[in-house]
């Protein structure tokens, strides 16, 4: 129950996130630009694109021989309808003041439910198990697989329309330092001992 918990909480909080982002209107990271270009041509809400997505990239993982996990599932589903709520519930911004406290917000929180979906090991997202696959398929190195990944959806979704600005840039900087940092921190919290025991026993088991 507590593992179904945080990871049900993380969720959420992605979702909430990725609406605070939107709302700021600055960019928002790869995956996200395709969405909100598909939105543009659809019609369809911004959570449900989000699903439908992930729900597109899991069966990528067929081929890929990848097994998906409960978190994996969850996210599916929970992400985008969470961001659907959130993107009900916060007003549009205005003004650069206002947009920078949002997107810093959104981004803070992005990085903290990270950690706190990705704690209890339940499977990861579907995007993160397309580039660990492609990966395996392929022998190529992690970085270069998400890297190509990432330029090709990005671009596909600034064709599209979708919302590229300083804060794709920013996100793309300083996302992967922060959930560095994040997930350690709620990994302990998670595990309920101090760091030390935490590092030392995912040492042991090869973590």
């Amino acid at each position: 129950m507590k593992s179904l918990a945080w990871l049900i909480t993380g969720l959420f909080l992605y979702g909430i996130a990725l609406a605070l982002l939107l709302r700021a209107s600055l960019g928002v990271g790869p995956w996200n630009v395709l969405t909100s270009g598909l939105v543009e041509v659809t019609g369809i809400s911004f959570g449900l694109m989000t699903n439908l997505i992930g729900l597109g990239v899991l069966l990528v993982w067929i081929p890929l021989r990848q097994r998906p996990g409960i978190g994996t599932v969850l996210n599916v589903l929970m992400v985008g309808t969470a961001a659907d709520i959130g993107l009900w519930l916060i007003p549009p911004v205005s003004g650069p003041f206002a947009q920078v406290a949002v997107f810093v917000g959104g981004l803070t929180l992005l990085a903290a439910a990270t950690g706190i979906y990705i704690a209890p090991g339940l499977g990861p997202g579907p995007r993160d198990g397309l580039m660990t696959g492609l990966h395996q398929r392929t022998g190529a190195p992690v970085w270069l697989c998400r890297a190509g990944v990432e330029i090709t959806v990005l671009a596909i979704g600034w064709l599209l329309g979708g919302l590229v600005g300083i804060g794709t840039v920013a996100e793309a900087l300083l996302i992967g330092p922060m959930v560095h940092r994040a997930l350690p921190f709620f990994r302990t919290l998670y595990a309920g001992r101090p760091a030390s025991e935490t590092v030392a026993a995912e040492t042991r088991a090869g973590a």
